[in-house]
């Protein structure tokens, strides 16, 4: 059985691989032709950036392998033995914290050269090293403060629960809802500066196309995301009462009103359409197969890894193949949203304007800087948003025709009315 998993996970990191290399293959090959959506400077620079963040993924990848099969061999051996605890809770907590605070070490490096070598390089990183580690620490407190009490809520599931496996996933599915629900406040407390927005104007019209889809919020929120981060972006938070409407400083510093507000209807399109909670149906789903999976795990595997059969091994394990069964589910749930895209896209265009919508995703690319080609079968594995290209043909645009005044519309009428 332990050759079977090791198998599984050799082929997901071989096709990982491949897929990567085939992206970097396919944007070396494209970025040098006529630029879409981005000049030519912009558009070069794009692509060098996506080919740099694939070859980092790709050594992550294989050090990731390399873990994994660590682990499987001498690691959680390791760890069972070197925690000598006699309290069985106790051991529980300090072998998985001991896994996830290694691993998460381990990645440092990654993490620091991606934001302060690639993103510094190709101008995306605002932060400053003292705000680096200073997020770091909160988020590793954060982590292991919330990180213990879900571990402890396990513990005491699989030891008392006849089908543990069911009743830890009834857990672990509420712990995910109630951290969409505390996500905005978390963010807020610890991380960005929100502050109310003080645009009378732009809120009154947020509000109206909130009101026009029965979307109520607790507010409208700016976030100072600019201090880390040069990238535009805007996020419904919450649920239930908790919802509010969160925009990046830098999507109000570069997007129109009327830009502004179709990128919110296309938000507003996903609450309409119930998008979030089909999202977490599929999450649900997902955690389901694992926790049933692992609920019913072989003796002989235990055996073969030479370690007991113990809630902190079940979990480790878990851990261990998640990436694995996410990567198998990508493709399906990648589908769905795709799909939902298009459709928040409609209600995006309805509530704010067509052609407003269009040239909002015009600016994401342009001020992202984000390269507008990818290989098809990156697009399958990886893609929950279909690409800008496609989504601007879905919204009756010519993507050819690129003016200073922005894009033109293939709707003879609707050019005459704008």
């Amino acid at each position: 059985m332990l050759t079977t998993f090791m198998g599984l996970y050799t082929a997901y990191v071989l096709i990982t691989i491949y897929v990567s290399v085939m992206q970097i293959a396919y944007i070396n090959q494209t970025k040098r032709n006529e630029p879409i959506l981005l000049k030519r400077a912009d558009f070069l620079k794009a692509g060098n950036y996506s080919v740099a963040k694939e070859k980092l993924k790709i050594v992550n990848t294989f050090l990731e392998f390399v873990l994994f099969m660590t682990w499987l061999s001498v690691g959680i051996q390791y760890l069972e033995t070197t925690f000598i605890v006699f309290e069985p809770l106790y051991k529980t907590l300090s072998v998985v914290l001991g896994f996830v605070i290694i691993n998460a070490i381990i990645g440092m490096p990654f993490e620091w050269y991606s934001k302060f070598v690639l993103d510094e390089k190709f101008g995306f990183n605002k932060s400053t090293i003292k705000l680096y580690i200073k997020d770091t620490l909160i988020t590793f407190a954060l982590s292991i403060v919330f990180g213990s009490a879900v571990i402890i809520g396990l513990y005491f599931i699989m030891i008392s629960a006849p089908m543990w496996w069911l009743h830890s996933f009834l857990f672990i599915f509420s712990v995910i809802i109630l951290i969409n629900m505390l996500f905005p406040t978390v963010r807020a407390l610890f991380f960005d500066k929100v502050t109310l927005l003080d645009d009378a104007e732009l809120n009154t019209k947020i509000e109206k196309i909130m009101d026009e889809t029965g979307f109520v919020s607790s507010g409208v929120y700016v976030s100072d995301a600019s201090k880390r981060d040069g990238r535009l972006n805007a996020y419904f938070g919450g649920l239930g009462k908790s919802k509010r409407v969160v925009l990046f400083d830098t999507l109000i510093e570069k997007l129109t009103h009327q830009e502004l507000l179709a990128v919110l209807g296309h938000e507003l399109g996903h609450f309409a359409h119930g998008d979030l909670y089909k999202n977490i149906a599929m999450v649900g789903a997902m955690l389901f197969g694992m926790f049933a999976l692992f609920g019913n795990l072989s003796e002989t595997l235990f055996l073969e890894l030479g370690v007991s059969n113990s809630p902190s091994v079940i979990m480790i394990l878990f851990m261990l193949f998640m990436p694995l069964l996410s990567f198998v589910m990508m493709p399906i749930m990648g589908v769905v949203s795709r799909h939902n895209e298009y459709e928040a896209d409609k209600m995006g265009a309805q509530l704010g304007g067509q052609l407003f919508l269009a040239e909002a995703l015009k600016k994401l690319v342009t001020e992202n800087k984000s390269y507008p080609l990818s290989h098809p079968l990156y697009i399958f594995f990886y893609y929950t948003h279909p690409p800008v290209l496609e989504r601007l043909k879905e919204l009756g645009v010519d993507i050819k025709t690129l003016e200073d005044s922005g894009l033109k519309s293939e709707d003879p009428l609707q050019d005459e009315l704008t």
